[in-house]
């Protein structure tokens, strides 16, 4: 069986035993050795040496990506192709989704005695995320894993290293070799994902339940229909127009990424796995994908916006609020612009839409009461991330005559 086939198959696997776990979890031999004690240390591990392989990979690869360009000129243009797509599908997710929450109306009728309380954290303004792009210390950038950072540092090596010319070949033979031991640490740890995906989703399911759908399930679907439409009508139609990639093909090749994403919940987490699929299956030359699969880990929240979108209008139907058109392009806009600040870990969704909720009016409060459903939902809606960067590298590397796609 193929390593995707395992993978799946750990996925569903690890979901059934945390749910028929899940009424036992106050069991002390059950939390004790099965939930604190199997799923969690093998759900650490597996995620610790995840984002143990994020920085090296994102740093060597990058930096070999940019070097091999050649072209600078080519380098501005990737960037700027890159950014517009990534901000486009964006745009287009959020207004999909305020179009589903419209029009399904998830919050007619809501029990606000069900509330809760959310204190939000400040997220960064616009002025404060572009000088935050540039690193003052670059050690520290990869200690903290600032993706921004690592990636406009790796860029400005890498481009040094163009312009140095034959005197950095030695360099860039060095980083070559070091890129491809690093690759193959991937492709290790990718032959143990079926074990750590299964108690990933095995300690969320085994907390969560099923039972926490019940109150939120008009909400919770609302969601992910908008997730399913965005996934399976927006990219596929950009992939056919854009790269004449059919859409049979790529859904096949990046079955294992999203079954890493989903458990995960990070797109962050997800690059090591990301980056060798987009590389290795679905054609994408190395100077493209070390550039735009981190990026959109950064940047590429299409997922993220969807969340947002369909969580402002629940809350203002909940609390009877009319927000107008106005408000629902103010949304679109900060929504989209907020993508590019946030973080690719698991949660940081509900920051932003506190900002987006103030922005508009809306009491930021209202996130207590989505927040039960929200970490399932967070798992799903980073596989679309992750579908996202994965699309638009392809498009970019088609643009860019560096694509060997997939056959149907």
């Amino acid at each position: 069986m193929g390593l995707s086939g395992r993978i799946l198959i750990g996925m569903v696997a690890g979901s059934l035993f945390g749910a028929a776990l899940q009424p036992f979890s106050d069991v002390e031999l059950v939390r004790g050795v099965l939930l604190d004690g199997v799923l969690y240390i093998g759900g650490s591990i597996f995620l610790a040496s995840l984002k143990l392989l994020v920085v090296p990979l994102v740093f060597v690869s990058l930096v070999c990506g940019v070097a091999a360009l050649e072209d600078v000129s080519r380098l501005g243009r990737v960037g700027l192709r890159t950014l517009a797509l990534y901000l486009t599908t964006t745009a287009m997710a959020i207004s999909l989704a305020l179009l589903a929450g419209v029009l399904l109306s998830p919050g007619n009728g809501f029990d606000l005695s069900t509330s809760a309380a959310f204190e939000a954290r400040n997220s960064p303004g616009l002025a404060e995320t572009i000088i935050g792009m540039f690193p003052a210390n670059p050690v520290r950038a990869m200690a903290e894993g600032n993706m921004l950072q690592i990636i406009v540092f790796a860029g400005l090596f890498g481009l040094a290293m163009t312009l140095a010319g034959e005197r950095a070949r030695g360099l860039a033979r060095i980083l070559g070799e070091l890129n491809t031991v690093i690759m193959k640490m991937v492709t290790i740890l990718m032959h143990l994902a079926p074990y750590g995906v299964f108690c990933l989703l095995g300690g969320v399911f085994a907390e969560q339940g099923l039972s926490a759908l019940a109150p939120l399930a008009r909400y919770f679907l609302t969601v992910t229909l908008a997730l399913a439409a965005h996934t399976f009508f927006t990219y596929p139609l950009m992939l056919r127009v854009l790269a004449n990639i059919p859409a049979r093909a790529f859904f096949r090749e990046i079955r294992a990424i999203a079954a890493v994403a989903f458990s995960t919940a990070s797109s962050n987490a997800t690059i090591p796995a990301t980056l060798e699929t987009v590389e290795h299956r679905l054609g994408v030359h190395n100077s493209i994908a070390s550039f735009t699969v981190p990026l959109g880990a950064t940047i590429n929240m299409d997922g993220t916006a969807i969340m947002q979108g369909v969580a402002t209008a629940f809350i203002a139907q909940a609390y009877g609020l009319d927000i107008g058109i106005h408000g629902y392009l103010t949304v679109v806009a900060m929504a989209t612009l907020a993508s590019v600040g946030t973080a690719g870990v698991p949660g940081v969704g509900l920051i932003t839409l506190a900002m987006v909720l103030e922005q508009v009016g809306l009491p930021v409060e209202g996130i207590g009461l989505i927040i039960g459903v929200d970490r399932l939902l967070d798992m799903m809606r980073t596989v679309v991330n992750v579908t996202g960067d994965a699309a638009v590298s392809c498009v970019v590397a088609k643009r860019e005559g560096l694509l060997n796609p997939p056959q149907t």
